[in-house]
């Protein structure tokens, strides 16, 4: 699986996801997950960061807040302060999608 040309360190690796961030920046944190085929992420809130979505590859579902819908290459999604997200993988190959957020990863 090609990573996009997203450079960062490998933060997590398991048989639902792999997650890479980037922090070469002071107060943003670039993230990429690779969500495997059939999985999903645990899904969760933050009451002091927003976050952008960026699909880069592969379909899913995903909720925010109290909204679900389906996600694709090129969706971009904005998560408000604490608002809870999660997201699924429906396809047949990985869903690989980017992340920026402020601050550094408490999840």
């Amino acid at each position: 699986m090609k990573s996009h040309d997203f450079d960062g360190v490998i933060t997590k690796a398991n048989e639902v996801y792999t997650i890479r961030d980037n922090t070469t920046l002071d107060t943003l944190v670039v993230s990429q997950t690779i969500l495997h085929v059939n999985q999903c992420t645990s899904g969760h809130s933050h009451d002091n960061t927003e976050e952008v979505y960026f699909f880069m590859y592969g379909i899913g579902e995903m909720v925010c807040g109290d909204r679900k819908f389906e996600v694709s290459t090129g969706s971009i999604i904005l998560i408000p302060f604490g608002q809870f997200h999660k997201v699924w993988n429906r396809g047949e190959s990985d869903l690989v999608f980017n992340c920026v957020f402020n601050g550094k990863r408490n999840h």
